[in-house]
């Protein structure tokens, strides 16, 4: 089963698009299991306190859909995403294009949203 590690500049982007990300993420790897860094987590508290309410961003759906990983919290989360993904071969779900490109040099999988509304594997920068 694929481990899918959710950005949360990935996840915001999923939910301004409107995306159904587990059907997205299932048409691309089949049955796959989201990981929630710590780190993370609490960026997306913040953003959602910083957010309209008419843009939510159904972090009780992500809560719910993935398992919570407690990282080191002086690590930058970019930094941890890349160690765990690298640990872990997990897939990352990013829309960061810094994040992106270390993500691909160093030949982990990257998922990102498309214009077009859907999630896609990024097979070039």
């Amino acid at each position: 089963m694929q481990r899918v590690l959710i950005d949360a500049c990935g996840w915001v982007a999923c939910m301004d698009a409107q995306l159904n990300v587990e059907r997205d993420l299932e048409a691309l790897f089949g049955p796959c299991q989201w990981l929630l860094l710590s780190s993370v987590h609490r960026e997306l508290l913040r953003l959602e306190s910083e957010r309209s309410r008419r843009k939510p961003l159904l972090r009780a759906l992500l809560e719910q859909k993935a398992t919570l990983v407690e990282v080191d919290s002086s690590i930058h989360t970019d930094d941890a995403l890349l160690e765990y993904a690298s640990a872990h071969g997990c897939a990352t779900l990013t829309v960061d294009t810094n994040l992106k490109r270390r993500l691909y040099e160093a030949n982990l999988a990257v998922v990102e949203v498309r214009k077009n509304a859907h999630l896609h594997l990024v097979d070039s920068l």
